[in-house]
């Protein structure tokens, strides 16, 4: 068995992993968390399904070099192209963030018609279809929305230019009259406002982030590598781009909750 009390490694190419950070927070309030976010290297959702893997790759072992317990990869990019590297590579519990918003979308849709918003990466890789498996009666519906990181990470959620942008992202989803829309990027959490007001209230949001900290819960329960609550969290954010601009966007998308943030070379 591993240390109970080593900290849960949370990695994604940006910004949008702290929604992840934030559910495993809220869900895990005792664990120690460390933070990566490749934030000189993000968007991953437009580059080459080899050069995602690198990259990622390199992250997770930074964070298995920190003595990491788990693994949490909070980005759909780089769940579609490492997980299963990540899974044979490291000695530590795997978790991504596809597979439990699928399961989630199956199981509350009501006419089995389920949208996937994401990155051109993540639509080309099929994760989700094969997540899901489609199983008889269920049509899936999946649509790149790749303008919708570059408002996240410019810190713009709301406003004119950006529902426009909702509106023309979303016209597939709409127009396939889905029930259930998983927000398949992490970023996108940030922006339910506008997409719920977009595609109307009869239509259930996923998100992948809070699916997934429910799913770090469980796996750290099976383990037997939950925390035993000896003190409190301790809260570690590295990143390959600027950690000025980091807190401070950072802050500013999820709460004060993040302090420093430190370089990773």
């Amino acid at each position: 068995m591993g240390d109970r009390n080593a900290p849960i490694g949370i990695f994604d190419s940006g910004f949008g992993g702290l929604t992840v950070a934030r559910a495993v927070m809220d869900q895990l309030p005792d664990e120690d968390i460390v933070y990566v976010g490749d934030s000189a290297r993000s968007p991953y959702g437009e580059l080459p399904v080899g050069q995602v893997r690198e990259y990622a790759l390199e992250c997770l072992d930074h964070l298995v070099d920190q003595g990491v317990k788990m693994l949490v990869i909070a980005c759909n990019s780089a769940s579609a192209a490492v997980l299963a590297d990540a899974r044979e590579r490291y000695a530590v519990p795997v978790v991504e963030v596809i597979r439990p918003a699928a399961r989630r979308a199956a199981a509350v849709t009501r006419t089995g018609r389920i949208g996937v918003i994401c990155t051109r990466a993540t639509a080309t890789s099929g994760a989700y279809a094969d997540a899901l498996a489609v199983p008889p009666g269920v049509r899936l519906t999946t649509a790149a929305c790749p303008r919708f990181v570059d408002f996240v990470e410019a810190g713009v959620t709301g406003g004119p230019a950006l529902l426009e942008v909702a509106h023309d992202h979303l016209a597939p989803v709409l127009a396939a009259e889905v029930d259930t829309l998983i927000l398949g990027c992490t970023h996108y959490p940030l922006l339910t406002g506008v997409i719920s007001y977009v595609l109307g209230e009869g239509v259930t949001l996923v998100s992948s982030a809070e699916e997934c900290g429910q799913q770090a819960w469980a796996a750290l329960l099976e383990a037997d590598l939950l925390a035993e609550g000896t003190g409190p969290a301790s809260h570690r954010f590295f990143t390959t781009g600027a950690p000025e601009q980091f807190s401070e966007l950072g802050r500013r998308l999820v709460g004060d909750w993040i302090d420093r943030v430190e370089q990773l070379a």
